[in-house]
């Protein structure tokens, strides 16, 4: 399904990220994964090359730093040349009662979880619109359509994201670049492994399919959205939670 094409997935180093990278990398995609400075993207990188027999490229960036993103897409620029697909995956939780909130909890979130989305498809244009196309994924949450108590700025950061991805999808329609994001539900990852025993159980109490999505469930959807299966798809915001907001 992804035969030729290069993706770029950021967080690839756990997670949703790294099932998406999986995920891509079985359907034929050559491989652009980041991290930050810390994530260990090099293991992931000689298994995925092993396996599947695709190229994979690794970078370590700060998604806070907009110099730091843009040196990262010039190093793409002189090596591979091409960017078909970008999942803007990369997120962090950053969870606070109202009073409790400061400035630096702010900055924080909305620096990774939506102004970083900002920086890498302002950067990833220049090659999509090149090669004629792209698809674009933003990863944003249920939080960000629905909110949640003690989430104020987590859900402030991906109700963004959706304004964002409706936003870009008009502007870059013109460049057969589409744009759409993935809204999971509650996923089996390490963001859930802190949750109390209380908390896990109403979470599970709201979902209609009485089970946890895991991260290929969201996968499954990029590669949907990554894919010519979706070419007239565009501005759309998928829920994938198991029915908890039917």
């Amino acid at each position: 399904m992804l035969k030729n094409k290069v993706s770029i997935i950021t967080g690839a180093n756990r997670g949703i990220g790294k099932a998406i990278a999986k995920k891509f990398a079985q359907n034929g995609s050559d491989l652009i994964l980041t991290s930050r400075k810390n994530g260990n993207l090099a293991q992931l990188k000689v298994d995925l090359e092993q396996k599947y027999n695709i190229n994979v490229m690794t970078l370590h960036f700060d998604l806070k730093d907009p110099t730091e993103i843009k040196n990262a897409f010039k190093t793409i620029h002189s090596s591979i040349k091409k960017i078909d697909v970008l999942v803007n995956n990369a997120g962090i939780l950053g969870d606070a009662l109202t009073r409790m909130i400061s400035e630096n909890l702010i900055n924080e979130v909305f620096s990774i979880n939506t102004y970083g989305i900002i920086y890498t498809t302002q950067n990833s244009l220049p090659f999509m619109i090149k090669n004629g196309g792209g698809s674009i994924i933003n990863i944003s949450s249920i939080i960000g359509t629905n909110g949640n108590k003690g989430q104020i700025v987590y859900s402030g950061s991906k109700s963004a994201v959706i304004g964002i991805t409706k936003s870009a999808a008009k502007e870059l329609a013109i460049n057969n670049v589409r744009v759409n994001a993935i809204a999971p539900g509650f996923i089996e990852t390490d963001m859930v492994k802190n949750l109390t025993d209380d908390v896990f159980k109403e979470r599970m109490d709201s979902i209609e399919m009485k089970r946890i999505g895991t991260p290929e469930d969201i996968a499954n959807t990029a590669l949907f959205l990554a894919s010519d299966l979706s070419n007239y798809i565009t501005g759309q915001i998928i829920g994938v939670d198991g029915g908890m907001l039917i």
